[in-house]
């Protein structure tokens, strides 16, 4: 779930904004239906996450209660857990799935764009 994939993500959305892409919205459905169910696994998948986060029983000496804490902040914790990485998976689905649809709404705008100077003529 790198950095590069959520750029990537978040530059195509910008330019479906901007017109710069159009998407025939028939055939965007297809991908569209599955950028929606990835994204509706992932936030089930982060609803649970929380689960994971109990500590292991692995003694009461120091050694054992430094692993288990650990444990519990890579299950829910900081930047390297398993639950950022769901949520920064969740947002590089929301994120297509926001260019996909403006991009389908930018493609008759696009389109007709393109046929105005031949119907002047």
């Amino acid at each position: 779930m790198g950095n590069s994939s959520l750029a990537d993500a978040n530059a195509f959305k910008n330019a479906a904004v901007a017109g710069q892409v159009g998407i025939d919205p028939d055939a965007a459905q297809a991908v569209l239906k599955k950028i929606r169910t990835g994204k509706d696994s992932v936030e089930a998948l982060l609803a649970g996450a929380g689960a994971l986060a109990q500590p292991p029983k692995l003694g009461a000496n120091p050694v054992g209660q430094a692993i288990a804490a650990k444990f519990v902040q890579r299950a829910d914790g900081g930047g390297d857990s398993y639950a950022s990485a769901l949520q920064n998976l969740y947002t590089q689905y929301e994120q297509a799935e926001q260019g996909i649809v403006t991009a389908m709404a930018k493609y008759d705008e696009i389109d007709q764009a393109s046929a105005d100077p031949f119907r002047r003529a």
